[in-house]
This record gives structure tokens, C-alpha cells and sequence, in this order.
């Protein structure tokens, strides 16, 4: 099992490239919050109008088929929550909606980590998330793969998350229950913010959410329509 040790060619994106065929790096870490309606409902919030951003740090994310997240100390209440990550390819500002695909360079399979107890309280006093979503380790992902030339959106419409703990399956939910696509996101991101390459965006978790503890292994998939895992990433919770 891999460690949580930070080495040099850390947080380089495999498999992936630019348009000019320059190795990809991570970059600025981009979440999409409330993004299944079932997941909306199960936190007791409203479904948004507008993509629910929020960013973490480069030092919550791990890369990799086999990683460990130890819990901080400072949360009695990390829960999980498995997303598509999508990883930018050719960065821009105001990208169209019919032109967003094609800035995707590839994409991952990974958690977005979440002290739920002090983000309940970061949200009872009206402040940030920052804090709740940002440990070390808060973000792991699976190896990425390039997107293939061949595929569109739409193709995956069908694609499925699951992530299951100890053998039991707490999410299972299809892309196309999406409340905002990935052509969206990028759209709605580039409005704001210049993307650049190497920028992920997690694209949000559907309804299971629930908590882990020390000792838990968990396993998160992408799954084809044909029920095929694309990408696994397997987590030890310490």
C-alpha cells in the first residue's frame, strides 16, 4: 500500500498531455457541491440554481491506484463522497458551452473527503467549507486516462459511480443524473476563473454519503455502460 509521503513527481497527472503534448501537472483543485439532487436532499439542502463551487488545496490530493488517508484529529465525522474527476487539458476564459468538451484532457475516479462536523458548524456560523474539505489527503484519486478521441458527452451519459466500504456498497449512481454536465462546470468555471492546464474539477457526489473510521478499506469505481471498471482507486482509512 502506497504512503502518503510527498516525493517530486507528485502531483503529475499520468497518461495525461496538452494539446502540444507537454506532460500535465495538477493545478488549482475545483468541487462542485450539491450536484445530484438525491445528494441535495440528503444533506437537507436546496437543489442550486448555478454550479456550488468551492476549491482545495494541492496538499489535500493524493494520486494513485492505492492510497491511505489518515483522519485529522481535529473531526470525529469524515464521511465520503465518490466523484468524476475531470482533469483540463487546454485551459481558457469564457469557453462556450459547444467548445467545453473539448478542453477535457482525460479524468479519474476519486473522493472528496469531508469533516462533516466541522463543516456543519463552519455552515451554522455562515463561514467557509475550506477548512472541512481541506486535509491532507481529502482528495485522492485513481490513476487518470486520456479521453479517447472518439467519445462525447453523451457517451458518458451511462458511465456509473460506486464506492463501497468494507465490501459494502454505500453509492452507486449513474453520470447522467448530473444536475450540471461537465461541458456545464467548464463553462460556468471559465466565467469566472481563467482554467489553465492541469486544473481538476471533482463534478460532485451522488446520495450515500456516509462516515468512515480507522481501519475502514474502500474501493471507488468508474464503471462503463457495460458495467466494466475503467477506474478503481482503493483507500485505507487510518
Amino acid at each position: 500500500m502506497n504512503s502518503n509521503e510527498y516525493h517530486p513527481t507528485w502531483p503529475r497527472l499520468s497518461s495525461l498531455q496538452t494539446p502540444e503534448g507537454n506532460e500535465l501537472l495538477a493545478g488549482s483543485i475545483y468541487c462542485i457541491g450539491r450536484n445530484y439532487a438525491d445528494h441535495a436532499k440528503e444533506m437537507n439542502a436546496a437543489i442550486p440554481s448555478e454550479p456550488l463551487v468551492f476549491t482545495k488545496p494541492i496538499s489535500s490530493l493524493l494520486i494513485g491506484a492505492e492510497v491511505t488517508v489518515n483522519l485529522p484529529a481535529q473531526s470525529q465525522d469524515v464521511h465520503h463522497e465518490v466523484e468524476w474527476v475531470i482533469a483540463i487539458g487546454k485551459g481558457g476564459k469564457n469557453i462556450s458551452l459547444e467548445q467545453a468538451w473539448d478542453h477535457v484532457a482525460g479524468w479519474a475516479v476519486g473522493v472528496d473527503f469531508t469533516a462533516r462536523d466541522l463543516q456543519a458548524t463552519a455552515k451554522k456560523a455562515g463561514k467557509p467549507w475550506t477548512v472541512s474539505k481541506g486535509f491532507d489527503g481529502f482528495a485522492p484519486v485513481s490513476s487518470f486516462s486520456a479521453k479517447p478521441s472518439a467519445i462525447s458527452l453523451e457517451d458518458m451519459s451511462d458511465y456509473q459511480l460506486q464506492f463501497q466500504v468494507n465490501g459494502i456498497t454505500r453509492q452507486s449512481e449513474h453520470l447522467n443524473q448530473m444536475l450540471f454536465s461537465a461541458s456545464e462546470l467548464i463553462q460556468y468555471l471559465s466565467s469566472v476563473f481563467t482554467l489553465q492546464p492541469g486544473d481538476l474539477i471533482f463534478t460532485g457526489t451522488p446520495s450515500g454519503v456516509s462516515q468512515v473510521v480507522p481501519g475502514d478499506r474502500c474501493l471507488a469505481e468508474l464503471k462503463d455502460p457495460n458495467g466494466s471498471t475503467t477506474h478503481r482507486l482503493e483507500i485505507v482509512i487510518e
